[in-house]
């Protein structure tokens, strides 16, 4: 009995190991932090009901698994969509502070996936999805892939190219220097702070694109909306610069953003898109129901 308990005990260090891999391929998969929390639960049921001795690269096995697990929750998550997905919407994102590091976090925003490319991958098929995630940002070669989706190889090839090219085309070119970026955001926070809408409009791309997520039950004001231009992105800033006081700046799937938390509770996640200086994309997430669920590091100010 105790050789069992030992070999089991072995096993979960080998997936311990592979963790934060595994969550990273889900995250991607699905955009959601918490369903990919539940893939690689799974993925772990089915390492334990067959027999972990006769795998010879247990890594790739469980990529593989948890690509199989992500794309059936994909496929059901369609299945029961009545309306597709709208202009607003933002996947879980990514928070860490900007200053202090976050070991646990660390996997998640290893070759960090910006807030774009996540909303790209969101217009995907699942089998396109599969595809591109396994293939370019894990480097799962087309033969692994195909056998999950069914597929013969040059079929499977064909999907990711596909992808890759709605990816190219969607997602703008980014300063990935955190010192130019931070710079860039303080400059709006502070033009916002102070009203100033001239400071604004300078600090804002002349086709920025302002994507607001609160959900289907904020109304007004507030509701999640898709701007397009400075100057009415620099009119949104100024409508709701009351609350830029308590704007606290972080890393938002690995680039400069803010989250906005008056009396520490959380009432926003904004990432951007900076580019030659200026913001060229802006994503908010204030739906409360999913703000409420985030994990968000210990190191995190919140004011």
């Amino acid at each position: 009995m105790g050789d069992g308990v030992s070999e089991t005990e072995l096993l979960a260090d080998r997936f311990e190991e592979h963790r934060g891999h595994l969550r990273a391929v889900a995250y991607r998969m699905l955009g959601s932090l918490a369903e990919a929390e539940d893939a690689v639960q799974e993925t772990w049921l089915k390492l334990g009901r067959v027999d972990a001795g006769e795998i010879r690269n247990l890594g790739g096995w469980l990529t593989t698994v948890v690509g199989r697990v992500c794309l059936d929750l994909l496929r059901s998550r369609t299945a029961r969509r009545e309306d597709p997905l709208d202009d607003t919407f933002i996947p879980d994102p990514l928070v860490r502070s900007l200053d202090r590091a976050d070991p646990e976090q660390e996997v998640l925003q290893a070759d960090s996936v910006g807030l774009a490319l996540m909303i790209v991958l969101e217009t995907l098929e699942p089998a396109e999805r599969l595809a591109f995630v396994l293939h370019d940002m894990f480097a799962v070669p087309f033969d692994e892939i195909a056998p999950i989706l069914d597929r013969g190889a040059a079929a499977t090839r064909q999907l990711a190219s596909r992808a890759r090219r709605r990816v190219q085309g969607a997602t703008p070119s980014a300063d990935r220097d955190l010192g130019r970026q931070r710079a860039v955001v303080d400059a709006f926070m502070a033009a916002s702070v102070a009203g100033d809408f001239d400071a604004l409009l300078a600090v804002l791309h002349p086709d920025i694109v302002l994507r607001v997520d609160s959900g289907a039950l904020v109304g007004g004001a507030a509701a999640s909306k898709l701007v397009r231009g400075a100057r009415a992105v620099a009119e949104q800033a100024m409508l709701f610069r009351q609350f830029a006081p308590f704007a606290r700046m972080a890393l938002v799937n690995g680039a400069v953003g803010m989250v906005n938390a008056p009396d520490g509770r959380l009432q926003a996640v904004m990432g951007a898109t900076v580019a030659d200086g200026r913001i060229v994309e802006m994503y908010i997430l204030a739906d409360p129901e999913r703000l409420a669920e985030l994990d968000l590091p210990d190191t995190l100010d919140l004011g």
